[in-house]
């Protein structure tokens, strides 16, 4: 998505000046088949939707978010993703670079916690849209979990924990007695007022004002009062009992009812950490585009075979579909393979380990495949042989694999140029994301790291490896890479897994004695030879399942591709 693929708008008919609104193409993930699709987001109103394209925004959208309660997080690891969440629906988006990313996080993230509705439910008009209790609404959303779920009030929620139980008992027995006191003290305080009225009609000269206290048991032993002192006594020492049990109870009511708060807050705790694990549960039911692979994947070997099918399947339609810019090299203004090797590789710490691997492979490269060495014939189509040896290293499959074919009209050393030479590797390569040279150690050997396209449910890759061109013999060349380790390039340190290669693509040239060499007359044997360590866990069946699938269409694609560059360019020997 290029910036002017993003439309941000003032929203003038919103009432108050509403917030910006946002539209423009994400790349969505949708399942496991179809992987990453691009889909058209609209964002207006605090609601974002997504439609299958522009042109089918007038047709309703297929999905719809109320920002209000959403959470947007940025991928840990990609930089161009971020994920939309409200409840346990999540929209996985991925923009076109890091600054559109941005772009859409700052935007939807402005819009959360706003009161803004859309306008057809301002004026109370129908319209099948947002449920504002859970927080969002698709076509199938609601009616597959019910609406969400519904959070419930601390009251409701802790009706079934036993010590709530207990605390619940207690306190009603507490406050049955505070009734029980409150009976009491207002009996005792009836008689006592009833004393103090005798007292006062008796001495009509004591008065309220006094500045002695009232004490009414020496009243009481007055003359005429005499016969109450025993009642006036007991009464007091009751009246003082009973305000010192209703004092203590009320402590004892006090403390129940804090230690019912930090129940009350344990048990919101433990629904809240109970509801984050059902939501975690239901999405992962659902595998993402961040399924983990490993020995203990949930996905079935076939659902995995069928996802990375698909996404091979869709990077030769985007490679057909690619139309390329004509190059301002030919092959001629290019430097082809030196015929010998240049002195300054031979000077390069890492010359020792690049000749003594090129001499194996290209060694191996033309040996047979019978007698006791185990290749088993996997493919056939043509000329075209395709063999493997089945290898497991530590339960990953490392299968070693040749390949044997014949081309017309090409030769040894125009092949490996294609092979070797990083200009052209973008137009054959279908699962190469992005190619740096690392080191230039001279004009028959380089360093490539390379990132291949996430194949989901695989987790990425990438490669560090060494390169080098050479010709073994007459009319015999050889392209050789071969993983390599160099510190400003660790491995297993961001979202790509490490895997490592050896792979020598040999080619030999033959053309009938005495005539000069001509496109109508040459003709290449060609042996590719791979050993490859996917540095990560991958079903077995699988992965040879797929080298079955992709890699006679990789070499018939690679061979038909320089067939392809050198019609009408000289013939290079």
């Amino acid at each position: 998505m290029t910036e002017e693929n993003i439309t941000v708008s003032d929203n003038s008919d919103l009432e108050d000046g509403g917030n910006p609104e946002l539209r423009g193409y994400l790349s969505k993930w949708t399942n496991y088949i179809h992987g990453w699709q691009d889909r058209f987001i609209v964002l207006k109103d605090s609601t974002l939707s997504y439609y299958k394209s522009e042109l089918e925004s007038n047709l309703g959208c297929r999905g719809a978010l109320c920002l209000k309660k959403a959470k947007v997080k940025p991928h840990e690891f990609d930089d161009c993703r971020f994920d939309v969440s409200v409840n346990d629906c999540v929209w996985y988006l991925r923009a076109a670079s890091p600054e559109e990313k941005q772009q859409w996080i700052d935007v939807l993230e402005s819009f959360k916690g706003t009161e803004t509705y859309p306008r057809e439910i301002a004026v109370g008009q129908k319209k099948r849209n947002i449920d504002v209790e859970s927080g969002y609404g698709t076509s199938s959303d609601s009616s597959s979990n019910g609406g969400g779920l519904r959070r419930h009030g601390s009251a409701t929620s802790l009706q079934s924990t036993g010590s709530h139980g207990r605390t619940s008992r207690r306190l009603a027995e507490k406050i049955a007695e505070l009734d029980t006191y409150n009976e009491l003290l207002s009996k005792q305080a009836v008689q006592l007022q009833q004393y103090f009225d005798m007292c006062l009609a008796n001495y009509p000269h004591i008065s309220d004002d006094a500045d002695q206290a009232i004490d009414a048991v020496k009243l009481a032993d007055g003359n005429d009062l005499r016969v109450h002192g025993g009642e006036v006594r007991a009464t007091s020492a009751s009246f003082r009992a009973t305000c010192g049990a209703t004092l203590a109870t009320l402590q004892h009511c006090a403390e129940l009812l804090r230690r019912r708060e930090k129940q009350a807050r344990q048990a919101e705790e433990l629904y809240m950490a109970l509801k984050n694990q059902l939501t975690e549960a239901r999405l992962a039911s659902k595998p993402g585009p961040d399924h983990e692979e490993g020995p203990h994947s949930t996905l079935p070997d076939d659902e995995f075979y069928d996802a990375v099918e698909t996404g091979f399947d869709k990077m030769e339609e985007e490679r057909c579909a690619r139309v390329v810019p004509p190059s301002v090299h030919t092959r001629d203004q290019v430097e082809l393979p030196p015929p010998a090797i240049d002195n300054r590789l031979t000077l390069h710490p890492l010359w020792p380990e690049i000749d003594r691997i090129s001499t194996e492979q290209i060694q191996a490269a033309f040996e047979g495949v019978g007698g006791e060495i185990g290749w088993q014939l996997f493919a056939e189509e043509g000329d075209m042989r395709m063999y493997r040896r089945e290898m497991e290293v530590d339960g990953m499959v490392t299968d070693p694999l040749k390949a044997m074919h014949k081309v017309r009209g090409v030769t040894a050393r125009e092949m490996c140029h294609y092979f070797f030479n990083p200009r052209y590797r973008y137009e054959w390569e279908t699962t190469l994301e992005t190619m740096t040279i690392v080191e230039e150690i001279s004009s028959d050997a380089l360093v490539f790291h390379q990132t291949f396209k996430r194949i989901w449910p695989a987790s990425q890759r990438d490669a560090l490896f060494w390169s080098h061109v050479r010709q073994s013999s007459d009319n015999t060349y050889a392209t050789t890479n071969h993983s390599t380790t160099n510190i400003d390039y660790p491995a297993n340190t961001g979202a790509c897994i490490r895997l490592f290669v050896t792979v020598c693509l040999a080619c030999r040239t033959t053309y009938p004695a005495g005539e000069q060499p001509t496109r109508d007359n040459v003709t290449t044997s060609i042996a590719y030879c791979s050993t490859v360590n996917p540095g990560g866990w991958a079903p077995a069946g699988v992965l040879r399942a797929v080298y079955k699938r992709e890699y006679p269409k990789f070499l018939k694609r690679f061979t038909s591709y320089v067939v392809e560059q050198c019609k009408g360019k000289p013939i290079a020997i």
